[in-house]
């Protein structure tokens, strides 16, 4: 344990941040499983209202700063693709 009280308050800090990141990472795979599994289930429509619904969540976990810009733009366009691909196929 730290002995000087700003390390002792920058580790409160670091537990209550890992916490909150913790839970908007969550709230971000949760979003993504929900547009696989309508995918999997062959719902193009319900894929597609999960994907609307999942963009902003994955916008979000961006400007947080919990991923980065361009694997949030690699997981809208590889579920946007898997969708699509279901109207042809």
């Amino acid at each position: 344990m730290a002995n000087i009280a700003s390390a002792r308050k920058r580790a409160r800090q670091a537990v209550k941040n890992r916490a909150h990141n913790m839970a908007l990472r969550s709230r971000f795979r949760t979003s993504v499983k929900g547009v696989l599994k309508a995918i999997r289930a062959g719902d193009q429509e319900g894929a597609s209202v999960a994907y609307r619904s999942a963009v902003p969540v994955i916008d979000s976990t961006v400007s947080k700063g919990l991923i980065h810009r361009n694997k949030a733009a690699r997981h809208k366009s590889r579920l946007n693709a898997r969708i699509r691909e279901m109207g042809q196929a």
